[in-house]
């Protein structure tokens, strides 16, 4: 049955993991300043889901694909910096929205947000052995049954998304009193942190 004590525990494991400044949190905050709040929001679901789906195969102890994911972290550490460079290079190639406006913020389906953010997040295979300690320490002795295993990977996908609310709450607060020009220089240099991350995911692709 529903374990409410193990939910808010995986809640708190799922904001801690969510919570380090890294590639996702920049892309969310330039995200939620570009296009705003409901954009944002889609890139903060998409990595909740991405964590949620990792700590599935953590607790339901689905070796062969956690095996699969890590025996081919390679090339997917290649495509997440390539397309982490390509959305810094964007950003820094915008131009003055004045100038610019309609193409600067060209209207997009959030879902596509939620969905690059899902495959970013799935780019990063050493996060299952992250999961794995993590549920090592919440087991019960006798094992994760299905219910618990359920209780645990609602309580992580609960946690991340209220750490990416108050993210994305408090960037569209900033997003209310910051003039175009200064987003727009926001913007580039997220876009330079972005493209420096991705330079970092494409040498860990290739080294090997």
């Amino acid at each position: 049955m529903f374990d409410p004590s193990l939910f808010v525990r995986s809640a708190l494991i799922g904001m801690a993991i969510a919570a380090p400044v890294g590639p996702m949190s920049v892309l969310c905050m330039k995200t939620t300043l570009t296009r705003g709040a409901r954009h944002g929001m889609a890139i903060g679901a998409g990595i909740a889901l991405g964590d949620g789906i990792y700590a599935a195969v953590a607790a339901l102890g689905l070796a062969g694909l956690s095996g699969f994911m890590l025996a081919h972290q390679q090339p997917l550490h290649l495509a997440a910096g390539l397309f982490l460079l390509w959305l810094g290079l964007k950003a820094l190639m915008r131009r003055d929205p004045g100038a610019d406006a309609p193409a600067a913020l060209a209207p997009r389906n959030p879902l596509r947000d939620l969905a690059a953010a899902v495959l970013l997040t799935l780019t990063n295979p050493p996060t299952i052995i992250m999961f794995s300690a993590v549920f090592a320490a919440l087991t019960p002795a006798a094992g994760f049954r299905l219910a618990e295993a359920l209780s645990t990977v609602a309580g992580v996908v609960a946690g991340s998304l209220i750490w990416w609310a108050m993210v994305v709450g408090v960037t569209s607060a900033l997003r209310g009193v910051l003039g175009p020009r200064l987003r727009l220089w926001i913007d580039r240099v997220s876009g330079l942190a972005l493209a420096g991350l991705g330079l970092v995911e494409v040498g860990r692709g290739l080294k090997g």
